[in-house]
Order: C-alpha cells, then structure tokens, then sequence
C-alpha cells in the first residue's frame, strides 16, 4: 500500500514539529508550512492526500488557504482551532474543511480524525475509478452517447446532433424509462422557466429524425401521450 502524504500548515512550530513526529511514527509521510501561501506552495509541488490546516495564520489563513486549494483539489482538510465555536461557524459556511480538532488536543484524537477522513477520501477515490467509464458512456439498445466525446452515435455511426438536441438526450438517457414534460425538458436545457414547449415538440422530432431507423414507429425516444417523452429503458 502506497504511503500517504500528509501536510501540516501550522505557524507555532512546536506544534508542528510535534504533530509530524507523531504522524510519521505512523507511517505517513509529512510536510510541513507555516503559513497558508507556503502551505500552497507545497500542495503546487508535491501530492498531498491530506491537510491539517491552522484556523488562525499571519500572512494567510487557514480559511483562504482552504477556499483557494479547494479550486483545484478535493482531498479532506482538517482544521486546528483554539476554539470549536468558530470553526463550527466556520464550517457552517462551507469552507471547504471535511472536520476539525479543538486545541489542545491529543495525538490520538488527531490521527483517529486523520485515518477516519482518508479512509473516506480513499473509498470516494475508487468508486470514482469504477465508476468514471458507466458514468459517462450511457448506452441504450444500439444507441450510445458518451459525454466525454460529446457523441451520439447509434449501431456504430456517429450521428450529428445539435447542442440542444444533445442536451435533451443526456437527460433521457440519464433516466432511461422516466417519462419527462415538455416543461420539464425545457427547464433543464434552458434553465429557465417554460412559456412555450413547442420547440420541444420540433426537437424531439429532429432528433428522431436522426437516430431512429423508423420515425413513424420509433425505437429510442417514445411520446407518452399527455404526459411527456421518454427514452425506452431497454430499446
């Protein structure tokens, strides 16, 4: 098993140093900072699978430290706070922390909230391995659309869709057998509430046009009448 990478961003060095001892007689690999930009600095350099970050830094906080890696990185953070009132506030606001510990606190709390958050990180890391390939490849009969091309194709052949005919048949296809309104399907592509459905009507037309062998009698995308459309779940 693969050793993980822990980062300490702590200002007092004492704690610091006191925390890495401790961490590494466990058999994790540390890094230090003592400040928020530091502790970036080293998150740019190295792969961290977890930070334990000081609330209260000169130069940088840990709360701006935490807002600006979370653009770029999901893995847990853990505060350190003098007080838990204002890390519960803290963490109301949804700062981007996954949990914290109060100062002082013992060795063993802090690497029971270490071990409990990567074996989190680490389960959410492989489901998303497993799942990465089903997620974005739906298939239906012989018609597919894969999301990381932006494809449709059916029994093989690329077929050429609009942006808007594509959105329509990611919903579908998402919800394979759930009949969705012409309001409903409107609201999702358009993200603005329905005043007139008929484009919806002219699209779904195009878009039959365009994958099904029969439109008059079509496989994929069925019309339930007075309700809505649907993609048949098993085509």
């Amino acid at each position: 098993m693969e050793m993980n990478h822990v980062l300490i961003v702590e200002d007092d060095k004492e704690i610091r140093e006191g925390i890495e001892i401790y961490l590494k007689s466990q058999g994790y690999e540390v890094f230090q900072a003592a400040d928020g930009i530091e502790g970036l600095d080293v998150i740019r350099k190295e792969e961290i699978h977890l930070a334990i970050v000081d609330v209260m830094m000169p130069r940088m906080d840990g709360i701006q430290m935490t807002m600006k890696l979370r653009e770029s990185y999901d893995f847990p953070v853990i505060f350190l706070s003098a007080k838990s009132e204002e890390v519960d506030k803290i963490l109301g606001l949804n700062m981007g922390a996954d949990d914290y510990v109060t100062k002082p606190f013992t060795p063993m709390e802090l690497l029971a909230r270490v071990n409990s958050q990567l074996r989190r990180y680490r389960r959410f890391m492989e489901k998303l391995d497993q799942n990465t390939k089903e997620e974005h490849i739906h298939i239906v009969g012989g018609l597919e659309l894969n999301e990381d091309r932006v494809e449709v194709t059916v029994d093989g052949e690329l077929v050429k869709v609009t942006p808007t005919e594509y959105k329509i048949l990611l919903l579908l296809m998402t919800h394979p057998g759930r009949v969705f309104s012409a309001e409903e399907i409107y609201e999702w592509v358009w993200h603005e509430r329905a005043v007139n459905t008929d484009t919806i009507m002219v699209h779904v037309r195009n878009i039959r046009e365009k994958i099904e062998i029969n439109p008059r009698e079509p496989k994929y995308l069925k019309v339930v009448w007075g309700v809505g459309y649907k993609i048949e779940k098993q085509a």
